[in-house]
């Protein structure tokens, strides 16, 4: 079995691609060891000591490294690990898990009802245009809520903590919904 690797945009984070699906559908992230415990894999990840972040994805994992660790001591612990995994058919998530990716409305605004026209488009672009390309760069960008003009978005994976993502959040998405949708004024990471 061979897992490739891809770098990201965030140079902490490093794509892994197994050759396989990952996720059946949506996304997990996990941002602490106790938020791994529902997976064995982000489990074995965390306990290398060096990762704080695992995102699972469609077809693909990203790890990123604690600050100060370098991906060449780090990485062939993370192969090794993703090997294991996936040539053993390892279940990805324990039996009392659930292995779903967060709503989209879960720890979001309450959307007016009467912003629904708008909400929908924007969710739109989001799934069509943002989402694809951002997990090409091994993270996801998940709707949170509409507000007074303003889209309000939680970045995960790569992008969460990733140096270009006020760039890509305000020249990439904002412009992008702004064309679109004219009720849109202002794009927010959560």
């Amino acid at each position: 079995m061979l897992i490739e690797t891809e770098t990201t945009p965030n140079p902490a984070t490093l794509k892994f691609l197994p050759g396989r699906p990952v996720m059946n559908s949506g996304t997990r992230d996990f941002a602490s060891p106790e938020e791994a415990e529902a997976s064995p894999l982000a489990e074995a990840l965390f306990n290398l000591g060096d990762v704080e972040g695992v995102f699972f994805g469609r077809d693909f994992v990203s790890v990123t490294a604690a600050p100060g660790v370098a991906w060449a001591h780090l990485k062939p612990d993370v192969l090794s690990i993703l090997l294991d995994h996936f040539a053993g058919n390892m279940p990805l998530f324990k039996p009392a898990s659930a292995s779903f990716s967060v709503p989209a409305e879960a720890d979001g605004l309450d959307d007016d009802p009467a912003d629904e026209d708008v909400i929908v488009q924007i969710k739109e672009l989001i799934e069509t245009r943002v989402r694809p390309a951002v997990a090409n760069d091994g993270g996801d960008i998940v709707y949170r809520g509409f507000k007074q003009g303003v889209v309000y978005l939680k970045m995960q994976g790569a992008c969460a903590g990733c140096p270009s993502s006020t760039a890509t959040l305000k020249s990439g998405i904002e412009q992008l919904l702004k064309h679109y949708v004219p009720e849109v004024t202002e794009v927010l990471a959560v």
